[in-house]
């Protein structure tokens, strides 16, 4: 009996009235690959303090209160950068403010936003071209992936908009290089890069069930080892961690939602100096620690001591 095998296809199921299931399929030696997502229609979003950012205030006047700029969120699919930016999106929607979304698909409807979604008739960098025209304050753009798209948020960024967006690359700092890889100026990207976010999702210990210790030689020692690296003082006196152990409301796995291990990039002037000048991504790093800024490995040690997580979870996510 010959089994027919489809083309590797991207598609949606929409059988239920609270939830879309993204389907994603491609052809192995085996037959075919099926991964489902499931994504909720209608969603209240967190505030981003409890998505494991710092206080909202101080975040949005950093990173997302801006005009005539980019904000861009680095991670690999599956890291919650659409939920970070709906988040600061949930904070930034009033009335008065023109907010369009261009989205591959659309996965939430959020009210008083205008969202626009893109297929194959009409490409990202379309859309762009058509929403510069219909006077908006922000745009989020779902991903910069290609040079067209990268080069119309430039512009939408250097006309008086604000735009926030997503991007794949390691971390924060080397948002900078993919978009020198896609071909935009040194000049263009420190004129319009405001901020840069790179985040990593790790399980949240289930306080149910979760046993407190202190913390033991070994662990102690890699917090020391990570201070050292990245010249952080950790303060390990009586610092406890919590173990996993299972109950009836973590369904017994010990863990219990989510949160973002976060390290957060925001360009100054000598940054913004440095990027123009063709600065390596090495001087621009130095710079930035000058800041305080400290990669993501420190906010998720910072985490393990808050209780949030785990260093075993945090060692599966992020090489160190």
């Amino acid at each position: 009996m010959h089994q027919e095998v489809q083309l590797s296809q991207d598609g949606r199921i929409l059988l239920y009235p609270d939830y879309n299931i993204r389907v994603s399929s491609q052809m192995n030696v085996h037959g075919e690959k099926f991964v489902l997502r499931l994504m909720k229609k209608e969603a209240n979003f967190n505030g981003l303090q409890e998505l494991g950012y710092p206080e909202e205030e101080i975040v949005m006047e950093k990173c997302f209160n801006k005009r005539n700029c980019i904000a861009v969120i680095a991670a690999p699919t599956g890291e919650g950068k659409t939920t970070t930016l709906y988040s600061a999106l949930a904070l930034l929607n009033k009335p008065e403010v023109n907010i369009t979304t261009v989205e591959d698909p659309v996965e939430i409807r959020i009210p008083g936003l205008n969202q626009v979604e893109v297929n194959k008739r009409v490409s990202f960098a379309d859309s762009l071209r058509t929403i510069l025209r219909q006077d908006p304050d922000i745009i989020l753009l779902g991903e910069i992936r290609d040079k067209e798209t990268a080069e119309i948020a430039v512009q939408a960024g250097q006309t008086g908009h604000f735009v926030l967006s997503t991007i794949h690359t390691v971390d924060s700092i080397e948002v900078i290089t993919r978009f020198r890889k896609l071909g935009i100026s040194s000049y263009d990207i420190g004129s319009v890069l405001a901020t840069s976010i790179a985040q990593r999702l790790v399980r949240r210990i289930c306080k149910e069930c979760a046993k407190q210790r202190p913390l033991n030689e070994k662990e102690i020692a890699e917090f020391e080892s990570i201070g050292k690296r990245y010249d952080v003082e950790f303060n390990l006196e009586g610092a406890t961690t919590y173990d996993p152990v299972g109950c009836e409301h973590c369904n017994n796995t010990g863990f219990k939602g989510r949160i973002a291990a976060n390290e957060i990039l925001a360009v100054n002037d000598e940054i913004k100096d440095l990027i123009i000048s063709e600065g390596s991504i090495s001087e621009i790093r130095k710079e930035a620690y000058k800041t305080g800024y400290r990669p993501l490995v420190v906010d998720a040690f910072n985490k393990v001591l808050e209780g949030h997580t785990t260093i075993s979870e945090v060692k599966k996510k992020l090489a160190y």
